[in-house]
């Protein structure tokens, strides 16, 4: 029975009124935010409620949860797999001492506003373990280091600020003068790197002779001569020592920075003026994808927070495709899978690629990332930071790790 409504006709009840199955007793109610309650106006409370307030709210919400759960993994969670664990794994006490490793990706809009600080608050207590990210979110963290970006707003005339030598990033202001000082801190240091390359290459060409004398040229080991865009990025950090730096926090913690655009931006403007006073500097792209790709294979379980879309999505995801999918994945952007683009592709387009694994459960949050990572950050990382050292201080993410 539809309804008991005698003044409806019934095809109208039968296709309007379309007689519901049952809720599940613990089906999930829509309720929002109650501001009566006693502490209802703490950022606590109205996170909490997020989760059953519905729409990107509610994803909010979950984005929390799946950053909680990826903090809070350990191997001894699983149950011991005889037929694909080593014997070494068996013992409980080794397995709670495993832990995720986490990816934190991030455009470099990120960096050029006010999000650089929280950034810098995850890279200063170690709480990422790899981080992936384009040119500008290298250069301008460094960049601020030396000069402020300003207030302005998204309706100035980009016809006045050409003559005004001031450029915009949405409603952010960079003077020119800002990469002028970053040039001219960037062009001591480039020299002084080409200059240890050719000493790297100078005392390989002199083993190497040395040992075809002695007929040993097989038993002599391969040493890189050149640096790696990780190796050149964690370089930046140690020379700018300044402890408002990203970079300066993912040197002094060992924590990798990958750039696979590295060149794309005033970082690559300063390798091109480079080459035609010096020819000869070159970074190793090969060794960075290598170790990107190793440090995902050789991780017991991984989690990947990625905000934004396009290079540094693509870069992180396929990392993890090499171990047959993140465990633990959430996306913050505003894309929209219909064009087809990366930052748009939906956390389920990704499973098809293996890239997260089939039965994770992902999210994605639609929304500014300036407005919600915040709050993700308030109620995990942000949550219980001395109990995070405390706990994780004899963990690693890899059993190898611990002898490394």
């Amino acid at each position: 029975m539809v309804t008991l409504n005698s003044d409806i006709p019934t095809p109208v009840a039968s296709a309007v009124l379309v007689e519901s199955t049952t809720m599940p007793d613990d089906a999930p109610k829509c309720k929002g935010h109650d501001f009566n309650a006693a502490d209802g106006n703490s950022i606590n409370s109205i996170m909490e409620s997020m989760l059953h307030t519905g729409f990107q709210a509610t994803n909010l919400g979950k984005a929390v949860d799946q950053v909680t759960a990826m903090r809070k993994w350990r191997l001894s969670d699983e149950v011991f797999n005889e037929a694909t664990e080593d014997e070494s794994l068996r013992d409980p006490t080794i397995r709670a001492k495993i832990r995720a490793r986490i990816f934190f990706a991030y455009t470099s809009n990120q960096i050029s506003c006010g999000q650089r600080e929280v950034i810098k608050y995850l890279v200063q207590h170690k709480m990422v373990d790899v981080i992936v990210t384009t040119a500008g979110g290298i250069e301008e963290d460094i960049i601020k280091c030396m000069e402020p970006t300003y207030m302005g707003d998204f309706k100035l005339s980009g016809k006045e600020l050409r003559k005004k030598g001031l450029n915009r990033i949405g409603n952010l202001l960079l003077p020119n003068n800002n990469y002028c000082k970053f040039e001219d801190w960037m062009r001591p240091l480039i020299d002084k790197m080409h200059d240890e390359q050719e000493q790297k290459w100078k005392d390989t060409a002199i083993k190497y002779a040395k040992a075809a004398e002695d007929n040993a040229s097989d038993e002599v080991g391969h040493e890189p001569c050149y640096f790696t865009p990780s190796e050149f990025i964690a370089r930046m950090g140690k020379e700018i020592d300044n402890e408002d730096s990203v970079l300066y926090w993912a040197y002094k913690n060992d924590i990798p920075i990958f750039c696979p655009a590295l060149t794309d931006g005033s970082v690559g403007d300063m390798i091109y003026f480079h080459s035609y006073k010096r020819p000869g500097f070159v970074l190793d792209i090969a060794r960075d994808i290598r170790k990107i790709n190793d440090l995902a294979l050789h991780s017991h379980a991984t989690g990947q927070i990625i905000i934004g879309g396009g290079l540094v999505k693509h870069h992180t995801c396929n990392a993890n495709l090499m171990r047959n999918g993140a465990n633990y994945s959430v996306y913050i952007n505003t894309g929209h899978e219909f064009d087809g683009s990366d930052g748009g592709a939906s956390p389920d387009e990704a499973i098809s690629w293996g890239k997260i694994r089939i039965n994770a459960d992902p999210v994605k949050v639609y929304a500014d990332a300036t407005i919600v990572f915040p709050f993700i950050v308030s109620q995990t990382f942000a949550k219980d930071v001395e109990a995070w050292k405390k706990e994780t201080s004899d963990c690693v993410c890899w059993l190898a790790d611990e002898t490394d």
